[in-house]
């Protein structure tokens, strides 16, 4: 268990029955109910399932909605031109994309992407991530960390998983702290983000580190995440050589 929280991690439920209505919120957003059938990966408040092309007005809204939240750490699709070019990435054998969806209704409060999927010798790949509103700040994010963390070093059993974000996201570095990601250096000029060559650290776990990090007796939970514009980590990029 990570230090800090205590969570029930379910494995993904048999035979749940599928969702058979849509409920209606948020000035018309259609959300559809959680159906757990298609879950990865259950906690006590959110779930992991990946995207589908049913989840295309949903993603687009939230993600316009939360322009400031993302603007200058990512660009996550925003119109259904964009969302079919992510659905694709999505899909490539080397990419995997999971929604965090709340379980109370089944919206989705953020996103997490594995790129670059190494295997044989090297069973690695990088991690990007952001929030969505009106959800930021509220846990939800912390928590589908740990659901991830599972899935990727359980199930995909990699050995690595590495986050390039900006000096500045302080959010987002918060976020990797709380889950035990260690920092491994600093890439001036790492990434072209909005037209601008941008500065990462290096954040990593290894499933070594992560097993450690479970055997700890958790401690007194911190309560919610703080609320920033800043809950967004970047895609990485492999470096050459």
């Amino acid at each position: 268990m990570f230090p800090g929280f205590r969570i029930a991690l379910r494995s993904r439920p048999t035979g749940s029955p599928p969702g058979r209505s849509a409920r209606f919120c948020e000035a018309g957003l259609g959300v559809p109910r959680p159906d757990l059938g298609k879950a990865l990966e259950v906690g006590e408040r959110v779930y992991l399932r990946e995207p589908t092309n049913r989840d295309k007005a949903e993603v687009v809204a939230r993600n316009a909605a939360s322009r400031a939240l993302h603007r200058g750490w990512v660009t996550p699709p925003t119109d259904a031109h964009t969302f079919a070019e992510w659905m694709v990435r999505c899909r490539q054998p080397n990419v995997q994309c999971f929604l965090v969806c709340r379980l109370e209704d089944g919206a989705i409060a953020g996103v997490y992407t594995l790129s670059q999927i190494v295997r044989r010798l090297f069973q690695s790949a990088y991690l990007g991530y952001y929030a969505e509103q009106p959800y930021a700040g509220q846990g939800y994010m912390t928590e589908g960390m740990q659901l991830l963390l599972r899935h990727t070093f359980i199930t995909m059993k990699l050995h690595r998983v590495e986050a390039n974000i900006q000096p500045e996201n302080v959010a987002s570095i918060a976020l990797v702290k709380r889950a035990g990601f260690r920092l491994e250096g600093f890439s001036p000029r790492y990434l072209k983000i909005s037209g601008r060559w941008r500065d990462h650290q290096r954040w990593a776990m290894t499933i070594d580190d992560w097993q450690r990090l479970r055997r700890r007796p958790p401690a007194p939970s911190p309560g919610r995440e703080p609320r920033s514009p800043r809950a967004s980590s970047s895609p990485g990029t492999r470096r050459s050589g």
